[in-house]
């Protein structure tokens, strides 16, 4: 059996010599045929000559580098493109997502050859905003996706396969796509370990476009919500109306102004929400319909296509 391992790579120079010498370490003990792919997105730093000097020594290691930065999604999809294994094992190289894992990932795959999707489950404090990112989703979509799952997962290949020929979305959600596809899944847990150095590339706002990007892919509850604030709006409209001629009738009369601002602005704050929400769902069918690719590559080492 071989075993891609995919590798997404935005500027950290500073790990990836870690990674590389933790991962050998692990498959050197290991008697099964791998390839390690890297894909290089559009890092700025000296990233992609550290990856070179891998492909140089190793022609099992293999790299993909993109004409500029097309995001984390887009590096594992591409990665996942261009593997040859019969598992694909996706997972960051900034050693939070442990090279010591993956043999067991591996003998779970062996051992039960009817699995085609291994999700890595994170454990610890740390965890915690993650789980009620999940929770939320799940109350949103028809789906349910495994809390605190990562993108560091293993797949069949025909699981690979399918992510090749589908799901080709530009605006997408990787981890989730892996979840909805079917096909029996395994999940085991692991220990987030702290980050030995470099800093984390997603920022707040990267963090909140991906929950949006999340929440937009596989849900379309948000776009009802205007039908239940419409109705919610109407009940506090007949609630005023009620009021108003109650205190008409014992002379003791509404003051209106304060009413009426107070309604307005609740109304206008309802319909500008539910005009970005629909803005937003408008704007992935935009990207959608341009039909540009998900990524470009700049050029590849020891990588031979079929």
């Amino acid at each position: 059996m071989k075993v891609s391992v995919v590798v997404s790579v935005y500027n950290e120079e500073c790990v990836l010599n870690a990674f590389y010498e933790a991962f050998m370490d692990v498959f050197m003990k290991e008697e099964v045929d791998y390839e390690l792919v890297f894909v290089n997105d559009g890092s700025t730093d000296s990233s992609q000559e550290c990856i070179d000097a891998f492909t140089e020594h190793n022609l099992k290691v293999k790299s993909i580098s993109f004409s500029r930065n097309f995001g984390h999604e887009a590096a594992m999809i591409a990665g996942i493109d261009y593997a040859t294994g019969d598992v694909v094992i996706c997972m960051d190289c900034d050693l939070q997502h442990p090279p010591t894992e993956i043999p067991t990932m591996i003998n779970s795959f062996k051992e039960q050859p009817a699995i085609d999707i291994i999700t890595m489950v994170r454990l610890g404090d740390k965890t915690r905003r993650s789980w009620f990112f999940y929770k939320f989703l799940n109350s949103l979509s028809a789906y349910k996706l495994e809390p605190n799952a990562s993108d560091f997962f293993l797949i069949s290949k025909r699981v690979a396969n399918i992510l090749r020929h589908d799901y080709r979305e530009r605006v997408r959600f990787l981890r989730g796509f892996i979840q909805i596809i079917g096909f029996k899944k395994l999940t085991l847990t692991y220990v987030v370990p702290p980050r030995c150095m470099g800093k984390s590339k997603y920022s707040l706002r990267k963090l909140f476009d991906l929950s949006i990007t999340a929440i937009a892919t596989l849900s379309k509850m948000p776009l009802k919500i205007g039908i239940y604030l419409g109705f919610l709006s109407g009940l506090i409209s007949v609630i005023l109306l009620i009021y108003s001629v109650v205190m008409k009738i014992v002379q003791n009369p509404v003051s209106g102004y304060t009413t009426i601002v107070v309604f307005l602005s609740l109304m206008f704050s309802i319909q500008f929400m539910i005009l970005g929400i629909i803005g937003e769902y408008i704007g992935f069918l935009f990207d959608e319909q341009k039909k540009r690719p998900i990524y470009i590559i700049d050029k590849t080492n020891n990588l031979t296509t079929e």
